[in-house]
């Protein structure tokens, strides 16, 4: 490394995290990047450090980019529950929507596999979670609670069935939702807020405090998604805030469940866990859960690792809706953060921030790839890059010189149809 212009550790097996991990300290939030929603190698590896993470240092759960419902069935099978499926690839099924890809895939099921070992030695309390932090589920969260209140509270069942009576003339249509909402002084805001507050006020009816949990979560959902439909018709930044205002709330709201000495792994796409002020997203005045998170918490309590590689393949579609292709991810831009790495040599490698800081071509913006889940190769050069200083965006970086598109369970994804609330490519 001594023609190199900063320190860095070649990665090849789990091992060589040893480093990263004693760099964690006593942080209670980790959060893990990616640069892709279909790269192998960043579940992969964000399985690795899981692992390490909650063998070594004791973290409690992971909170995923995904829908509460859905992860939550995932949290209900690594813990054993009752009548919570038997077969890792089964539950996977739960993930229907597009992009079913993100999450149905044999590298999450390598995860869920290792979660639900890990905890099969491990009681109550003890056994290690996996919740979603997004906000796009309103229908399947307001279906939940109705089931859920009509075995326990009538009257509460009642206030959750004229919200949902609410969004019917939609058609379970956001974009006729939201649309309709920005003509007329008509929405359905009220009727969510009292579901949740009936919710709130609901008295616990099991001795199992993450199953009241989860009731109360899914009308916060449901109260968040309306607002986010609201955002979404307006353009701008809203929307985007909307969106990750409730996944850190969420993420608070799981850390309080856990107790005060709790930790927590974050896995999202590096749009969401670097700090936005590090890039552009602030001139749009947008900001996300590492901001906030670092803003709330501390950047010792708060660790923000990235991800990303120089080429390779990746899953994602032509469009919203799309059937999902493998595509070809091009040698990275030049002048980029990736090629730069590249450029050093072809070494899979992990770089501290506090090393990058007297790097002279780091102490100003550099272009930084960020693929979505809509992707086309031949448009990247001109709509793929984030202007970054590396430095402050991250506290680690792990790069991959050369990685391969991630391992998708449905080889079908329903087609030609818009996804709920899907403006954002991240």
């Amino acid at each position: 490394m001594e023609n190199t212009p900063f320190a860095y550790t070649t990665i090849t097996k789990e091992s060589d995290l040893n480093s990263l991990i004693e760099e964690v300290g006593d942080a209670r939030i980790v959060m893990l990047g990616e640069a892709s929603h279909g790269t192998s190698e960043y579940y992969t590896w964000r399985t690795a450090i899981t692992k390490k993470l909650m063998q070594e240092k004791g973290f409690n759960f992971v909170a995923v980019e995904g829908d509460w419902p859905e992860c939550y069935t995932i949290n209900r099978f690594i813990k054993g529950y009752a009548d919570s499926g038997t077969k890792i690839a089964d539950v996977l099924q739960v993930y229907k929507r597009w992009p079913t890809w993100m999450w149905a895939n044999w590298e999450t099921a390598a995860l869920v596999e290792w979660l639900r070992d890990f905890n099969h030695i491990r009681n109550g309390a003890e056994k290690v979670g996996f919740y979603g932090l997004d906000v796009y589920s309103l229908w399947e969260s307001l279906e939940q609670i109705v089931n859920y209140l009509d075995r326990t509270d009538g009257k509460a069942a009642d206030a959750a069935r004229i919200a949902i009576n609410c969004f019917e003339p939609f058609n379970r249509d956001p974009q006729t939702y939201a649309h309709a909402t920005a003509f007329v002084p008509t929405d359905c805001e009220k009727e969510v807020i009292d579901m949740l507050q009936r919710v709130q006020r609901h008295p616990p009816v099991t001795g199992d405090h993450e199953f009241d949990f989860n009731t109360e979560q899914n009308a916060l959902v449901a109260v968040n998604a309306e607002k986010y439909y609201r955002a979404m018709v307006k353009g701008g930044s809203d929307s985007w805030n909307v969106r990750d205002s409730h996944m850190m709330e969420t993420l608070d709201r799981l850390l309080d469940l856990h107790g005060p000495d709790s930790k927590a792994i974050v896995w999202e796409h590096n749009t969401h866990i670097g700090d936005a002020r590090a890039t552009d997203m602030a001139d749009d005045g947008m900001y996300n859960i590492g901001q906030l998170a670092r803003e709330k918490y501390g950047h010792d309590q708060v660790k923000l690792i990235g991800f990303g590689s120089y080429q390779g393949t990746v899953i994602a579609g032509k469009s919203w809706g799309a059937t999902m292709q493998k595509m070809d991810v091009p040698p990275a831009r030049k002048g980029s953060w990736e090629e730069l790495l590249h450029r050093i040599n072809s070494e899979d490698k992990l770089v501290f921030s506090k090393d990058l800081k007297d790097v002279p071509e780091l102490q100003t913006h550099i272009g930084h790839r960020a693929i979505g889940v809509v992707y086309d190769p031949k448009f990247e050069q001109y709509g793929n890059y984030v202007p970054t200083l590396i430095p402050e965006r991250y506290d680690a970086f792990l790069y991959f010189d050369e990685t391969e598109a991630v391992h998708p369970l449905h080889f079908k994804t329903k087609s030609g149809q818009q996804p709920d609330l899907y403006p954002w490519a991240y």
